[in-house]
């Protein structure tokens, strides 16, 4: 038989346990800072980043002269509390990572016009914030940052060799704003 002081016991974790669980987005878990990087800095996507991670925006990339439509999409997804702590004091934190999906599109006509979707993901872009120099003699690590690409076929193996040679290039214009094109990102406005 069970004891009337087991039963009470198991309600109370059970209700404690209910009233921990997070309310709403706003109260995601938050992992660790760099949980996407091994001790070495090998970094992968991280798991589950479409339903815990916020979404910060879409870019599209214009197709070649000549041509309609994008080339590319991508789509930008940022860490648990990245955007609050973004918001609070203008830069991001230690540890907060960034997950663009990089997708070929698909343009045709349709009654609002001329319209690209995204068709076919071609790998992920990973960013992991690094203020204090984690992984100084990893080439995929430095001005601040934790740089990977991925290819679609392998979320977990990059293909990046160097941010210097590999990352950074498309980053440049950014520069002065760490690295990120934060203006594309009306999440990110207070």
């Amino acid at each position: 038989m069970i004891s009337k002081l087991c039963i009470a016991t198991t309600s109370l974790a059970l209700a404690m346990a209910i009233a921990s669980m997070p309310a709403n987005a706003k109260d995601k878990p938050v992992k660790a800072p760099l949980s996407i990087a091994d001790a070495t800095g090998a970094m992968h996507v991280p798991d589950g980043y479409r339903t815990s991670y916020d979404y910060l925006g879409t870019w599209s990339i214009a197709a070649p002269k000549g041509k309609d439509g994008a080339a590319e999409m991508h789509v930008v997804y940022a860490s648990p509390k990245a955007v609050e702590g973004y918001k609070k004091n203008g830069k991001f934190s230690d540890g907060d990572v960034l997950v663009k999906e990089v997708y070929a599109t698909e343009t045709m006509p349709m009654t609002t016009g001329i319209v690209s979707h995204t068709e076919k993901l071609k790998g992920w872009f990973v960013m992991v914030k690094d203020d204090k120099n984690s992984h100084p003699g990893n080439k995929l690590w430095g001005d601040g940052w934790g740089w990977s690409w991925f290819d679609a076929g392998d979320a977990k193996k990059t293909t990046s060799t160097d941010y210097h040679s590999d990352c950074q290039g498309c980053h440049v214009p950014a520069k002065d704003t760490d690295w990120i094109y934060v203006q594309g990102y009306p999440v990110l406005k207070k």
